[in-house]
This record gives C-alpha cells, sequence and structure tokens, in this order.
C-alpha cells in the first residue's frame, strides 16, 4: 500500500515493476516545527505518513516518502502562489541545493525500515524570461521547490549528485532495498527464482 497521491511516486514504483494494491493517502500536517532541519522534516513526514496508514490498515505493507527541497537549513515547500514559487526560482537560480527524500516502510508484523537520502542539484543562471516562462507553465504547482525536474525545468539542471528518482519523489535503489529487507517481494529481484 502506497501512503501517497503523487501520481510520480507511483509512476517511479511502476519502474520497478511494483504495482501498489491500494494508494491511502496519510493527509497529515505537513508543518515544520520550529527549529527543524530539512532532513529531520523528511524523515518525521515519511514515518508519521506510514504510521497513520498502517494503523487504519493492520496487516498490509505500508510504503510513505516525502521530499524536501532545501537550500541551506531554508525549508522550500510547495509554493501556493505563483508570486511564491518565483521568490524560490530566483533563490535557486546559479546555486546548490538539497533534496531530502525521507521513505518508511512498516511490513505487516509491524518490523519497520527508514532511509534517508539526499541528492545536490544545481541550477544554472536563470534570467527573468526564462522563470517567467516557467511559471505560466504551472508546472511549479503541487512541486516542492516550485520545480519539477522531469519536465521543463531539467534544462535548468547541468548537475546533480546522487539519486536523480529521489530528486522526482522516491528513491528507488533505497526503497527497493527497504522492501525487500523486510521480505516484500520485489519482482526483479524474484526473476529465475
Amino acid at each position: 500500500m502506497l501512503a501517497s497521491a503523487s501520481p510520480r511516486r507511483s509512476d517511479l514504483l511502476r519502474q520497478l515493476r511494483l504495482f501498489p494494491t491500494e494508494i491511502d493517502p496519510a493527509e497529515i500536517d505537513e508543518t515544520p516545527h520550529p527549529r527543524e532541519l530539512p532532513g529531520q522534516l523528511a524523515a518525521r513526514l515519511a514515518r508519521t505518513k506510514a504510521e497513520t496508514v498502517a494503523a487504519r490498515r493492520p496487516g498490509a505493507f505500508i510504503l510513505a516518502a516525502d521530499t524536501v527541497v532545501a537550500l541551506g537549513r531554508r525549508i522550500l515547500p510547495k509554493p501556493e502562489t505563483e508570486d511564491e514559487a518565483r521568490a524560490y526560482l530566483e533563490a535557486l537560480s546559479g546555486r546548490r541545493h538539497r533534496v531530502v527524500g525521507g521513505i518508511a516502510v512498516i511490513a505487516p508484523d509491524g518490523r519497520r525500515a527508514e532511509r534517508l537520502v539526499a541528492t545536490v542539484v544545481r541550477f544554472r543562471r536563470l534570467d527573468r524570461t526564462e522563470i517567467e516562462s516557467y511559471l505560466a507553465s504551472g508546472e511549479w504547482r503541487g512541486k516542492a521547490g516550485g520545480y519539477a525536474i522531469q519536465g521543463i525545468a531539467a534544462a535548468f539542471i547541468p548537475f546533480i549528485s546522487g539519486s536523480y528518482s529521489n530528486v522526482v519523489g522516491l528513491a528507488l535503489a533505497e526503497t527497493a532495498s527497504l522492501l525487500a529487507g523486510l521480505g516484500y517481494p520485489v519482482p526483479w529481484r524474484m526473476a529465475g527464482s
């Protein structure tokens, strides 16, 4: 069971031939706590999502994740307005930032596994026309940090270090490892068995 309504996470899981039997978004408050660091937030939100869904779905494998975009210690959540998205893009322009992904898995017997994955992303310097065109595309809506690396914003990013799928929304290598470690039958690991 996937504790997320994110279509990107579902698409990523399909790459591994993993098809959640159900999708049950946790719908929790994602507001950072005072002085909470980006990694702490991503881990807490993934864990809380998994626990919330596990409480109402006993006996199921639960996978939850959260993605936090961080510019230093500053967290750039999903922008609510075009002005907020513009401010994010201006802040990211010409700089490196981190995308921190928290992953939490709860097995049917209650065993748990968690992982935190950080990817470094560098934006090239953006001019005003590029920023305004990107905003007009609407692609920034619903995206942490106000951009989607798998879309138009790929043209802004000459460098990443770490997991690309983490930036999209779910670090696949780490997710597969966590699931397999708790006994989930990961299809591609079973080939030939």
